[in-house]
């Protein structure tokens, strides 16, 4: 599928600004290919330079203001040059998407209320940029994939999918914005916590899964929350368990929630694993779980997943 932005034209200059990418499609630590055309209209244009940014819409810090459009990533692709009078010029590039880029389609189907677009800046001058927008759809890595697959088996239902302004305290970003993915709880996991969300902090090597979990009983004026961080690798995801990796670590979450709460009379540890009353290093066999669902014989079982800090 290809998708072009169009900008109108200057008034000043009759330049305009066309942006074309061949697939819209991508993930985050690959390059999004593509052409800026840009055609001048009956006399010369100076063009200072050509950057490309990726914007999106942000919730901010400040619970009372309205979500804005940021620019988060930006990368120039073109210097200093003239388009002769009636002519045009192409700039092919291949744009870098940094590991942490927000995901915005999952499962084929773009998620609610995210919307990403790639801006294309033309500076004729310093008080005139000319700008064209085209969307870019984003999808998970494999890593994130299973981790999100899992948690479907798991009897988490996405609830909603937002990007926050700003980084976490503790947590390493090069992004000025994170993605926070709210779940309904699974009935099996429900009696500690009512609220999970889940952030996942990326590079090149591997993942981090930040799960921050929530329990409120309005009626008793009980609250209390609980963040727990585990690290995974790329290499090797197809070879993992990845229901008793992602069990594995609710489970040793809430039993640390659990835990940090003990003085309130709701909050239970659990022994054994939620989901099939297992240790997460043990192979499941076939049809044992939640109607079957829960996995093969365990060829190359995973571990219990990544480290829990």
């Amino acid at each position: 599928m290809r998708l072009t932005g169009v900008s109108p034209e200057s008034g000043g200059t009759g330049l305009s600004v066309q942006t074309t990418l061949p697939n819209p499609s991508t993930r985050p630590g690959l390059r999004l290919p593509g052409r800026v055309t840009v055609a001048a209209g009956p006399e010369d244009v100076l063009v200072r330079h050509i950057r490309l940014g990726l914007v999106t819409t942000v919730e901010p810090d400040d619970p009372n203001a309205a979500r804005r459009l940021v620019q988060f990533h930006h990368l120039p692709i073109a210097g200093r040059f003239v388009v002769p009078a009636g002519r045009r010029r192409a700039v092919d590039f291949a744009f870098p998407l940094p590991w942490e880029t927000p995901v915005t389609t999952f499962g084929g189907v773009p998620l609610l209320s995210l919307r990403m677009g790639l801006r294309t800046e033309v500076s004729l001058d310093p008080d005139l940029d000319q700008g064209a927008m085209v969307p870019v759809f984003v999808h998970p890595l494999p890593t994130q994939q299973h981790v999100l697959a899992a948690l479907d088996t798991l009897g988490f239902m996405i609830r909603q999918s937002g990007l926050q302004e700003g980084g976490l305290p503790g947590v390493e970003h090069t992004l000025p914005l994170h993605q926070r993915w709210g779940y309904w709880v699974g009935p099996l996991y429900a009696g500690p916590i009512t609220e999970l969300e889940v952030i996942f902090v990326t590079n090149s090597a591997g993942l981090e899964a930040i799960l921050w979990m929530d329990r409120r009983l309005a009626l008793a004026g009980i609250t209390h929350q609980s963040i727990s961080r585990f690290r995974i690798w790329h290499e090797g995801a197809d070879r993992r368990d990845w229901v008793a990796t992602v069990d594995g670590w609710i489970r040793q979450a809430i039993n640390r929630h659990a835990a940090a709460a003990a003085h309130a009379d709701w909050s239970a540890q659990i022994a054994g694993s939620a989901h099939v009353s297992r240790h997460p290093d043990e192979p499941v066999r076939p049809g044992y779980g939640l109607g079957g669902t829960a996995g093969g014989a365990g060829v190359g079982g995973g571990s219990g997943g990544g480290d829990g800090t």
